[in-house]
């Protein structure tokens, strides 16, 4: 009985018909864009965390508490930079993942063939690749 589950889940995932797509429909290619510019904002809020650092350090040398230097200074804090950059990050790697999980199923890799590519279980990508057909 789970088998025959299995078999019909797996014909109701659509493949391409041709194994390439053109590049403005290719959504894998578009996900690694949206992930370089997910990187950019990164690297901005890095150096802002590294300038805050700088910063604190030389607060705390000059004898100022940890709630003068968070209390005094401009936003964002250091969490905050982490927090929108950790969510970023999470996001835009969970767009590559289905995009690509989406583009290897395509081109005729099962569902276990992905799976150990990406070091997760065929159920994982099952979910990958339902999520990938849900409307944004």
């Amino acid at each position: 009985m789970a088998i025959a589950a299995m078999a019909v889940a797996r014909d109701t995932l659509p493949r391409l018909t041709s194994p390439i797509e053109s590049v403005s429909e290719d959504e894998f290619l578009d996900a690694l864009t949206a992930l370089e510019d997910v990187l950019e904002d990164h690297g901005k809020r890095s150096r802002q965390i590294k300038k805050r650092i700088a910063q604190i350090r030389r607060g705390r040398a000059q004898g100022a508490s940890y709630t003068e230097l968070v209390s005094n200074h401009d936003s964002p804090l250091i969490v905050q930079l982490l927090t929108e950059s950790s969510i970023a990050l999470g996001t835009g790697g969970a767009d590559v993942r289905r995009a690509e999980a989406r583009a290897l199923y395509a081109e005729g890799l099962t569902m276990e063939q992905i799976a150990e590519r990406f070091g997760v279980t065929r159920q994982r990508v099952s979910t990958l690749l339902r999520r990938a057909q849900e409307p944004k």
